[in-house]
């Protein structure tokens, strides 16, 4: 389960890396949009529809990273994954991806006034089409900044 400090940090995270692999052996990792999370559950959001989908349709397990620059602590979540493409959960994520793009819009406009910076990408539209990964956290490891690992199944 998340502690109370991975659930602070998550919630101010846009993108973690997700690393997944094929059925050779060959790996992959890419950045996914963090939509929302519970205590099982993250979901994540692909609009590339790549090599990272490819892979979880023959191999439903994935690897996540992510790293707190304030306490330099590092986590890694693996777990298996179920893709959503349609459905009720499919409609609750779209409004919530919805949401998210306007608000990262407006924070991405309000940042480029303040440093007086030209952009020409401010807007983060939705995709036409996305996939939704759910994904069942099974184990979280913690990296401490002195080396120590923290394993835990969940």
């Amino acid at each position: 389960m998340l502690t109370n400090e991975m659930q602070k940090f998550l919630r101010g995270k846009v993108f973690i890396s997700v690393a997944t692999c094929d059925l050779k052996g060959q790996p992959n990792a890419a950045p996914k949009l963090l939509l929302d999370f519970d205590k099982q559950y993250i979901y994540l959001v692909d609009y590339t529809i790549g090599k990272t989908w490819e892979n979880l349709k023959l191999n439903p397990r994935v690897s996540l990273s992510f790293s707190d620059v304030e306490s330099l602590n590092g986590y890694r979540i693996n777990g298996s994954v179920e893709i959503i493409a349609e459905g009720p959960l499919y409609e609750k994520m779209s409004a919530k991806l919805g949401e998210m793009a306007t608000q990262l819009s407006v924070e991405r406009v309000l940042a480029g006034i303040r440093r007086k910076k030209a952009h020409e990408h401010f807007e983060l539209g939705i995709p036409d089409k996305f996939v939704v990964f759910k994904i069942k956290m099974q184990e979280i490891t913690e990296i401490s900044p002195q080396g120590k690992l923290h394993h835990e199944k969940v």
